[in-house]
């Protein structure tokens, strides 16, 4: 499994292999130097075949010692490379000033400028080929320099260089995904990121200063093995992966073996999105599903579903009696419910003696801005919460306003933070939707599905998607999947779908692309009942 961590956990683990005497502090940063060259040969082999020109920008710590060894191999490989160095060569790290010797051996190294980096970048005669930003990387904590911030400016780098960060884009919180200072500043970006052991919290996290949310100012990472042993830090948080593990087709049995979902709907003209969630709870495997639908919307719906069964809870007398059927054994609530009934029914919901797993979006949320207590009061552990930045603002808006702040310096609050804080607050399962999506439950658990790189599904981002996960999940809960695994499987599955489909998808799309992808990943999840899943987890490349 892949675990992210923070810049802390890896110094960490870094001390602790070294301490042990498993490896030295300079075996490591050569280790790092030649995973960055040999990334660079597999992102662009004709790199490989010849000389080309290199600057190198070195900061002052430990990354900046990684700078100076992959200096050296590209010029032991025939490269011409410019080194400039953001420090007083005196005041190196031990490590990085043993290195900064060894490649002046071989080349000069140059104090910085702005206008000497840019001269050699923009020479026409003589094309730079290849950028290393080995400036910071995990370490920074502050606002970029405004010498090193320049480089950003137009005009100093051509677009055409190819570039290359060393851990992380030099700028970035390594444990948040933000750009310190935030929209009005700015890491340096890349087209690759080289980083070691294991990826960063602030690779897969975006940054909600900047207008379009987006973050960690590179195009692909790449980690490389550094060859630390040990256990990943128990505080990691679990990035969501290809499948593995047992078939998620049904096994032979009765369909109330499988669950039986309950899905609220909304009025005339507001129940399709309760139809997308129940449509998505059949797909991916509820033994049964029943839309709980007032008067006014029964022969709308009837119209309009067939696999799916109907009855009447418009109002909270019809919805007790609907839940005497003891065979209903989760409840979705919110999508298009509408807040006025969405808080008379909540409250019946979560109290019913019979505690069966619920989902809560949308309304089911937003119901309770004014008086977000009164939920946290009736919530219990089988429980998901799924709210998207907004509805967690109003649940949670102290959280909120820590998350979306822009700091100056020292660790960034970041999402798995605030999602990790709201789990322990509401005493159950978190799912804090976007391209970055955070599930945490109370006890501190964390897992992150990433919707970047090449998993990236701009066009998920249409009406009707997040009704449809709220059904992927409450399917899942249906037919016996714990609440964290149900969130983290519905999650993946979700993006999975939108990938399957591609650019066009709407949301009615995502649940019919749903058996093209469990064919296509053969062996899935497993479906244990009353068990934790841990079937979405898989190792690094």
């Amino acid at each position: 499994m892949t675990e992210l961590i923070t810049a802390k956990q890896m110094q960490a683990l870094e001390q602790a292999a070294i301490e042990a005497g498993q490896v030295s502090g300079l075996e490591l940063m050569e280790r790092a130097g030649k995973g960055v060259v040999e990334a660079i040969f597999e992102e662009w082999p004709d790199l490989a075949l010849t000389s080309h020109r290199a600057v190198v920008l070195c900061g002052p710590g430990n990354n900046g010692g990684d700078g100076f060894v992959i200096a050296r191999l590209l010029k032991e490989w025939g490269w011409e490379v410019f080194a400039f160095l953001y420090a007083n060569p005196n005041k190196l790290p031990p490590d990085a000033l043993v290195n900064f010797h060894r490649f002046s051996q071989l080349g000069v190294v140059h104090p910085w400028s702005v206008q000497a980096i840019r001269d050699i970048c923009m020479n026409d005669s003589e094309p730079t080929t290849l950028l290393v930003d080995a400036l910071f990387g995990t370490g920074i904590l502050r606002d970029l320099p405004a010498e090193i911030a320049a480089l950003q400016q137009e005009g100093v780098l051509p677009e055409q260089i190819k570039r290359v960060s060393v851990d992380l884009p030099s700028g970035l919180c390594s444990d948040s995904g933000k750009t310190y200072g935030g929209k009005d500043s700015g890491a340096l970006q890349s087209a690759l990121t080289v980083t070691f052991h294991t990826p960063k919290l602030g690779h897969f996290l975006c940054d909600p200063s900047h207008p379009d949310g987006k973050s960690p100012c590179t195009d692909k990472v790449v980690v490389k093995d550094i060859g630390l042993k040990g256990p990943a830090p128990r505080e990691g948080v679990t990035l969501l992966q290809a499948p593995v593990g047992q078939s998620l087709a049904k096994s032979r049995g009765h369909k109330y073996e499988h669950g039986h979902l309950l899905v609220l709907s909304g009025g005339a003209g507001r129940t399709g999105a309760a139809r997308l969630a129940a449509r998505a709870a059949v797909r991916v495997g509820a033994g049964l599903v029943t839309l709980g639908v007032p008067a006014s919307a029964q022969l709308e719906v009837a119209c309009q579903i067939t696999a799916i069964m109907l009855t009447r809870a418009g109002t909270t007398e019809e919805l007790s009696a609907a839940l005497e059927d003891r065979r209903i054994n989760a409840i979705c609530l919110g999508p298009g419910l509408g807040q006025r009934r969405a808080r008379a029914l909540v409250p019946l919901v979560l109290g019913h003696a019979g505690k069966p797993c619920v989902v809560l979006d949308a309304d089911g949320l937003s119901a309770f801005e004014h008086d977000p207590e009164a939920l946290f009061d009736l919530l219990h552990d089988k429980c998901v919460l799924t709210p998207h930045a907004g509805e967690f603002g109003r649940l949670f808006p102290d959280l909120a306003a820590k998350m979306e702040a822009s700091a100056r310096g020292g660790a960034l609050y970041s999402k798995v933070d605030a999602a990790r804080e709201a789990a322990q607050r509401a005493g159950c399962v978190i799912l804090l939707k976007g391209a970055d999506t955070v599930i945490a439950q109370a006890d501190g658990r964390c897992s992150l599905n990433a919707a970047l790189y090449e998993r990236a599904a701009p066009w998920l981002a249409t009406a009707g998607a997040g009704d449809v996960l709220a059904g992927f999940i409450a399917g899942l809960l249906a037919r016996g999947f714990a609440p964290m695994a149900a969130a983290e499987a519905g999650a993946w599955l979700h993006v999975a779908c939108a990938l399957s489909f591609g650019p066009g998808l709407i949301a009615e799309d995502l649940p019919e692309e749903l058996p093209k992808v469990l064919r296509q990943f053969g062996p899935m999840l497993r479906s244990s009942k009353g068990t934790q899943s841990e079937q979405m987890r898989a190792p690094t490349r």
